[in-house]
C-alpha cells in the first residue's frame, strides 16, 4: 500500500488538487491511503515552497497542479 500524501495551504487550488488525487486513487483501483497535511511545519520538512505538492512514500514527486492523466503516471510507477 502506499502512503500518499498531499501537501497543501488553505487555498481551493489545494483543495481541488486534492480532491483529484483521491479521485484518480479510487477511480483507477490504487492501492493506497491518502492523507491531507496542512501543517505549515510538517509541509516544510520536504523543503518546498510551492503548493500544492504530492509525496509518495516519503519521497516529494510533484510540484504544482497536475490532471488525472499526469497524477495516474505518478502514482502506478
Amino acid at each position: 500500500m502506499k502512503d500518499i500524501k498531499v501537501l497543501m495551504s488553505g487555498c481551493k487550488c489545494s483543495q481541488k488538487f486534492y480532491d483529484l488525487v483521491v479521485k484518480t486513487v479510487n477511480g483507477h483501483g490504487i492501492d493506497a491511503k491518502v492523507e491531507r497535511v496542512d501543517d505549515i511545519v510538517e509541509v516544510m520538512q520536504y523543503n518546498t515552497m510551492t503548493l500544492p505538492a504530492l509525496v509518495v512514500d516519503g519521497v516529494l514527486v510533484a510540484r504544482g497542479q497536475k490532471d488525472e492523466a499526469e497524477l495516474l503516471a505518478i502514482l502506478t510507477k
